[in-house]
């Protein structure tokens, strides 16, 4: 401790760090936060939080480093304590970064949900998950869809993804397509704002989410916390919604902060159950039973299609997924995978000896990816690298498997066909019953 304040770290990955930032030190003269560090997404660091979001304790801002560096800003600026701000890791990653940050002789913390959970003034749900890739998009939308049939005007606020410009990033509004193409969103961006944006809902993101919240209230009626990875809600929801995967049995209780979102939850979606086993939703059920019994439970299955089959039918294809899935989500499959089975590919073609720059630098760190090619558009050095990858790759056709129509933004020079998905509920009550009932829409 110096000048007596608790000098901290906090550990993260460019979103819940900046918002445990703001909500739990930013105004609080009894720390000093000397650094942020990051993981999982590629090229955040060497960067600063900005002194205009970072407040009256910070007129130089707040520097980024590399996660790998910890050990050594530890003993730089004799830290107190180190927090954890990031989600979607296994418990025994949790601890491995806890055991590094102790050893080292600061104290490992973790911030509850309650303390970073801002109330809104107006009716709110929030949409998360047990794990990246689980479907929360397509619950979301299904929401969404639920809402405005029942006339009630819809703003959804994203988890952040500020990967450019933080001041300019403070508070956005998507309201249409050129709202996402003036700033130049990234591939990652367009596939969580698009499908908003066409079915005539308002989009919120940014860095500052107390500021984002108080923006959507004035021309909302509901509120939709639309969450990022399995992290937490950054807002208090009066009805929480949780989506699971049987495809990764156990998840919902190994990951971080995969059990705190299921022991939240007043709904859990179980997503998938026309691609999964029944022993593994047997599973799935067990742990959602015993660590939330009070929980409603929705079945929901992945409904798909694809815009043109022949191009899937009798092809040499490859086949390209949501990238945050394949990689930090770790799953060995997406839609475009189940489309390109269901519709008849006869291969698919491995993209590892076509990689160029930062898509090869992304097989080196995830090698378990195998013959699927992540859809990696951070910057637009990776979205340049993805074209060419795509191109490079000698197939019969390209089967996109991302929530966006990745030929609008770069030149795919194979035939290739986009997959659709959407959540088909199974079992009663389903969401919409739910919904109408606990806000009383008729």
């Amino acid at each position: 401790m110096k000048d007596g304040k608790t000098t901290i770290i906090i550990i993260g990955a460019a979103g819940r760090d900046f918002h445990n930032f703001n909500t739990m030190y930013r105004k609080c003269p009894n720390s000093n936060v000397v650094a942020f560090t990051a993981a999982q997404i590629p090229d955040i660091d060497g960067r600063k939080y900005p002194a205009e979001l970072a407040g009256e304790y910070y007129p130089d801002g707040i520097p980024i480093y590399a996660e790998e560096e910890l050990p050594v800003l530890i003993e730089k600026f004799q830290v107190d304590e180190c927090m954890l701000s990031y989600s979607d890791l296994p418990y025994e990653k949790v601890m491995e970064i806890g055991s590094l940050v102790m050893a080292c002789g600061a104290k490992f913390s973790m911030a509850g949900a309650a303390p970073t959970m801002i109330k809104s003034t107006k009716p709110l749900i929030s949409i998360t998950a047990v794990r990246t890739g689980c479907g929360k998009s397509q619950t979301t939308r299904q929401i969404v869809r639920t809402l405005i049939a029942a006339g009630k005007k819809v703003a959804s606020i994203r988890h952040p993804m500020p990967y450019g410009d933080l001041v300019a990033q403070k508070v956005q509004r998507f309201e249409n397509l050129e709202d996402i193409i003036t700033p130049k969103c990234n591939i990652v961006e367009l596939e969580e704002y698009e499908p908003h944006i066409a079915m005539g809902s308002i989009i919120y993101a940014g860095v500052d989410y107390e500021a984002i919240l108080r923006e959507a209230e004035k021309e909302a009626d509901v509120i939709i916390w639309d969450g990022g990875n399995n992290d937490m809600s950054f807002y208090k929801p009066d009805l929480s919604v949780v989506v699971a995967d049987p495809l990764r049995p156990g998840d919902e209780v190994g990951y971080y902060p995969s059990e705190v979102n299921l022991r939240l939850a007043d709904v859990v979606v179980i997503n998938k159950i026309d691609s999964a086993y029944p022993e593994d939703m047997d599973i799935v059920m067990q742990n959602v039973r015993a660590l939330n019994p009070e929980a409603q439970i929705v079945l929901a299955a992945s409904s798909i299609k694809v815009s043109d089959p022949d191009i899937i039918k009798g092809k040499r294809v490859l086949v390209v997924e949501d990238g945050p899935t394949l990689t930090h989500g770790e799953m060995e499959y997406g839609a475009g995978t189940v489309a390109a089975r269901r519709f008849g590919a006869i291969e698919y073609i491995d993209p590892r000896p076509y990689t160029v720059g930062k898509l090869t630098e992304t097989f080196e760190k995830y090698p378990e990816i195998g013959v699927l090619l992540p859809a990696m558009g951070y910057g637009d050095q990776q979205m340049k690298d993805l074209e060419t990858t795509i191109n490079n790759t000698k197939c019969d056709s390209v089967v996109i498997g991302t929530p966006i129509d990745l030929g609008r933004f770069i030149n795919i020079k194979h035939p290739s066909t986009r997959v659709y998905y959407e959540l088909a509920e199974v079992s009663e009550p389903n969401l919409a019953m739910i919904i109408k009932d606990k806000f009383n829409i008729g």
